[in-house]
């Protein structure tokens, strides 16, 4: 269990305390849970930097640093369509892709075949974090005289669609590209 290691399961112990003070803490803006998930997110640079850096990769770390990633993700998303801050359908989108993704990672991962995120996977992973970051802190619209324009979090949430379908596009297409199907 090394120090990357336990940074993961930092985020993953995270989790609850976003939910938390999402679901039942203060109101709007909600600093106590975006101070939280930007603390969760943060040990996810730092257990990725710290492991690449100083040689601690481990079979552990490749396996529960994605579970990490869409647990705290998708149990923020899931939590801000409860507090009426997300769309659902947008929510189930992104969480649905993630699940996809997942599925066939494991069945090439049965075959000792690795799919790596791509950098769209990466950009994504980005704009997911803003658009929950600023869903929680539930940024305020910009006004401009009878004009309301969408908030920073919804425009965000739009980029992760758009790159949650991209890059799950390009995640299936290098499945196909390495799959044996008769395995």
């Amino acid at each position: 269990m090394n120090l990357p290691n336990k940074l993961t399961l930092g985020r993953i112990f995270l989790v609850p305390f976003v939910i938390v003070f999402l679901v039942v803490g203060e109101k709007v803006p909600n600093y106590t849970a975006g101070v939280i998930f930007l603390a969760a997110v943060l040990t996810d640079w730092l257990d990725g930097h710290i492991a690449r850096n100083t040689s601690q990769v481990t079979a552990l770390g490749k396996l529960l640093d994605p579970i990490a990633d869409k647990l705290l993700i998708s149990t923020a998303l899931i939590a801000l369509v409860q507090v009426g801050r997300a769309p659902a359908w947008m929510v189930v989108l992104i969480v649905g892709r993630e699940l996809a993704i997942t599925g066939l990672r494991t069945v090439a991962a049965s075959q000792n075949i690795i799919i790596h995120a791509s950098d769209f996977g990466k950009y994504k992973m980005l704009a997911e974090v803003a658009a929950v970051t600023f869903l929680i802190l539930d940024w305020p619209p910009p006004q401009w005289h009878f004009i309301i324009t969408p908030s920073l979090g919804f425009l965000s949430l739009w980029a992760a669609i758009i790159l949650s379908i991209v890059s799950g596009v390009d995640y299936f297409l290098k499945f196909w590209k390495v799959i044996d199907l008769s395995r």
